[in-house]
């Protein structure tokens, strides 16, 4: 019986890294607040293409590895990646059927939710003055997600990763 074991799972955590590295990297100070939100992208795209590869455990510990990267309180950013991949995950079914306007625009109302979440988290804790700029990474996101999600398909094909 052949095996069915992917050869190239090692790009999906390499896209992660990339997003990682990519969520670190030094923007001016006016333009912190359009940061694309590059995990939760990465995230959303292996976990509804790739579910049973891509879950909540891997958002967990991603979020984890955001915190420390941040330097934020332990838990905040691995609470918002697991939360924006259980709403992926449980819309998965419908998402793979939309057009990307469609998938966009869900997408949009998540990260929007997350990040939501996370200026009250923010505001609990002290670390940020309360405000709703940060829900346009959120936006900018929704703008990203077809580009992201073309290229990532077709490196998929590609790659053949399954």
């Amino acid at each position: 019986m052949a095996s069915t074991r992917s050869k190239n799972g090692w790009f999906i955590w390499l896209t992660f890294a990339v997003g990682l590295l990519l969520s670190v990297s030094p923007m001016p100070q006016f333009m912190e607040v359009f940061r694309p939100m590059w995990l939760a992208m990465l995230l959303a795209f292996w976990s509804l293409s790739l579910p049973h590869k891509v879950g909540m455990t891997t958002a967990f510990l991603l979020g984890l590895a955001e915190d420390v990267l941040y330097g934020t309180l332990l838990g905040q950013n691995a609470l918002i990646l697991t939360l924006i991949t259980f709403l992926v995950l449980s819309l998965q079914q419908r998402l793979r059927m939309f057009p990307m306007w469609q998938q966009s625009l869900v997408i949009l109302v998540i990260f929007g939710i997350a990040q939501l979440i996370q200026l009250w988290l923010s505001a609990l804790t002290g670390n940020r003055l309360p405000t709703l700029a940060l829900v346009w990474s959120a936006v900018i996101s929704a703008l990203l997600w077809p580009w992201i999600s073309f290229a990532l398909r077709d490196l998929r094909k590609r790659l053949n990763i399954n």
